[in-house]
């Protein structure tokens, strides 16, 4: 792939090997203010990649560096996401300034920027995850209308289950349990069940334990379970 070079400041030292990708939305009005935001060494955040509207795909920050874009975050074990992973900068004004679908050209060039930095680091798909996974009492990006299927389409990502789905009937603790053995962290419940909803039960993201998130995380932690996923 053809990048445009628009280095960040906002880097240092990573202290854990890389396996994770993380998927943002920008959130801002416009992609120059974005892009500014993350080359503003006063903004202290970064990201190693920033797909435009168009396509065009900006390199930000080398990957053997740590970019500053997960937070305070938390998925699998990890604390460090910073440290663990890349993070992708996807141009969208987000819930606060007009939510909108992301452009055909942006998942054009996700998809084999995702792919090629998989097989670099060999990380499995569960661990291409949202901002809102890794941080779900704070962010909610990318969001409900991203394209998670896409990816999953083509071994990049989770699928959503749909087959044989069964009810478990957990109680919501026994949910949570399961949730956080999926990787989430749960301290704030309602937070962790719409995270978990927005990734994988987008129609209806409620915070809400009921059947249907029930049966797609029991599939899914069978799915690991039986090494049809990592």
């Amino acid at each position: 792939m053809e990048f445009i070079d628009s280095p960040s400041p906002n880097f240092d030292e990573r202290d854990q090997p890389i396996s994770m990708i993380v998927l943002h939305y920008t959130g801002m009005e416009d992609a120059p203010s974005a892009i500014a935001r993350l080359r503003d060494p006063e903004a202290k955040v970064s990201c190693h990649y920033l797909v435009a509207e168009d396509g065009q795909v900006l390199l930000m920050v080398p990957e053997e560096k740590r970019a500053w874009h997960a937070g305070r975050s938390y998925w699998r074990g990890i604390h460090g996401i910073n440290s663990a992973s890349i993070g992708i900068e996807i141009v969208n004004p987000g819930h606060e300034f007009g939510y909108r679908p992301f452009t055909e050209e942006q998942m054009d060039a996700l998809i084999p920027l995702v792919a090629g930095i998989v097989k670099r680091y060999d990380i499995a798909p569960a661990n291409v995850v949202g901002h809102s996974d890794i941080a779900p009492d704070r962010k909610v990006d990318p969001g409900e209308l991203f394209d998670w299927a896409r990816l999953a389409k083509v071994g990049l990502a989770l699928a959503r289950p749909t087959r044989n789905l069964m009810d478990p009937h957990w109680t919501d603790g026994g949910f949570l349990l399961a949730l956080e053995r999926f990787g989430y962290d749960v301290r704030d419940r309602k937070a962790a069940v719409a995270a978990f909803q927005r990734r994988f039960r987008p129609e209806l993201i409620d915070g809400q334990i009921e059947g249907e998130c029930r049966s797609i995380l029991l599939s899914l932690l069978l799915d690991r379970e039986r090494g049809h996923a990592r």
